[in-house]
């Protein structure tokens, strides 16, 4: 009989519960602070921009929460996602390494992000929000949010950073198509926005710029609320399906992985991998190595400062303690929109600072030579985001060859990249170059640091 390829949980092993790391981490995560007193904030605090249910989970120190059946109905239609053994990877790499990917890319729009975007446009709507502003760096967030609008009725404007804007314009279609608005950012829309653009009228945009605008926009209409894609615990929170999916399905596989590795940009997807098997590393029940990919172009836990800073450019949002690279920091317009952002997470910083996962940074054409590998292997083309984590894991399995060790290794493949060819199409061309970030530029940028 052949070795399987794919493990398939069925609908009624959908799991029922999201689960929280922060009650098993040996030290509680640093809080979010007020700017303007430097105290931390409270729930009236973010009142303005969350729903009271997304305020609770944020804050929350339950281990586990339920996953309404609202929001399960609509997961359904995509999950539980596949976990794939990459068997002609390991061939044509000729490592005795077994290597893993748990595909998101099979949600109605081709990424990790509606995990999210369907429980927060769920709890906005039985809350009697109408309105939700967020923004996009590649677009899969917006997409996602803007099929969740559609999916419990909302309306939805979403601020697209500029340089993915032009880049990626069927993303921009598909929002569209799902009911959202979609502006380039940074946009004259906003006095947040036009700030920027009377300092530079040709801004390519950063994730920050967008937040700015997204936040400023609802903080001005009672009947609206902010939505983000990432970064927040509640954002991780939800994200954790594709975990305790994988679980399961290293159960069916009879196997455990010694190394797990995931790109990272604000920290959701990798978060969502990650966080059910650092919970069984924490009780004993496994021992995997735990590695984040980051590009070298926007290298927040590799060279960023573990500081207070603002999750936005304008300052409008409350100081988070994370890995950051300037709340004014922008970074080169790689192709990789989605990893773009100044900061990490909070909670995955906090856990890098206790030593429980490593970090590290590639380059964008080591990091589309291993997307081109696995298109060409395994018949899916990735999204830019996971090919950093696809080049983690080639290295490793290149170690494994040399060592003649039979690791296992999992990887969360977050998104396909039928919306992202033309970067493809750059690296093809060999017109596809690497941004390094100057020590110069990134000391510049922290001294701005509140």
């Amino acid at each position: 009989m052949a070795e399987r390829t794919k493990y398939i949980l069925d609908e009624a092993d959908l799991p029922a519960q999201w689960y929280n790391v922060v009650p098993d981490l040996p030290e509680p995560p640093p809080p979010p602070l007020h700017p303007g007193t430097r105290e931390p904030v409270g729930p009236a605090d973010l009142a303005p921009l969350f729903p009271q249910a997304l305020i609770e989970q944020e804050v929350t120190t339950e281990r586990y929460l339920d996953i309404p059946e609202e929001v399960r109905d609509v997961y359904r239609l995509w999950r539980p996602s596949p976990l794939y053994r990459a068997r002609r990877l390991e061939k044509a790499l000729g490592t005795p390494a077994r290597i893993y990917y748990k595909y998101e890319g099979v949600s109605p729009v081709g990424s990790h992000k509606p995990n999210t975007a369907v429980p927060q446009a769920f709890y906005n709507a039985a809350e009697g929000v109408t309105r939700l502003t967020t923004e996009t760096g590649a677009g899969q967030w917006g997409s996602a949010l803007a099929f969740a609008c559609a999916t419990f009725g909302l309306s939805c404007e979403v601020w697209q950073v500029r340089a993915s804007y032009d880049q990626k314009p069927y993303r921009k279609l598909m929002m569209e198509t799902f009911g959202a608005q979609v502006y380039p950012s940074p946009s004259d829309r906003t006095a947040a926005g036009r700030a920027i653009l009377a300092e530079d009228p040709r801004s390519t945009g950063s994730l920050g710029i967008a937040i700015s605008e997204a936040v400023e926009q609802a903080a001005a209409d009672p009947g609206a609320r902010y939505a983000l894609g990432s970064v927040l615990n509640h954002v991780l929170l939800h994200q954790t399906v594709i975990g305790e999916e994988a679980l399961r399905q290293f159960e069916m596989a009879g196997d455990t992985p010694d190394v797990l590795v995931g790109c990272t940009g604000g920290g959701s997807n990798f978060g969502g991998l990650a966080f059910p098997f650092l919970r069984e590393k924490l009780a004993g029940r496994m021992n995997p190595v735990i590695r984040a990919v980051e590009p070298a172009a926007c290298p927040t836990l590799t060279r960023g400062r573990y500081a207070y800073d603002f999750g936005d450019t304008a300052g409008l949002t409350p100081l988070l303690k994370m890995h950051t690279l300037g709340h004014g920091f922008i970074p080169d317009p790689i192709h990789a929109g989605g990893l773009r952002y100044h900061g990490m997470s909070p909670l995955i910083s906090h856990i890098y600072e206790l030593g429980l996962i490593e970090a590290l940074a590639i380059g964008q054409q080591e990091c589309f030579a291993a997307g081109v590998q696995f298109a060409r292997t395994e018949g899916i083309i990735p999204a830019p985001e996971p090919t950093h984590a696809l080049a983690a894991c080639i290295q490793e399995a290149l170690r494994c060859k040399e060592a003649g060790e039979e690791k296992v290794i999992l990887t969360a493949l977050c998104g396909h990249a039928h919306l992202d060819l033309p970067a493809y199409g750059a690296y093809l061309a060999g017109d596809m170059v690497d941004n390094e970030l100057p020590d110069a530029a990134l000391e510049e940028s922290l001294t701005a640091l509140p």
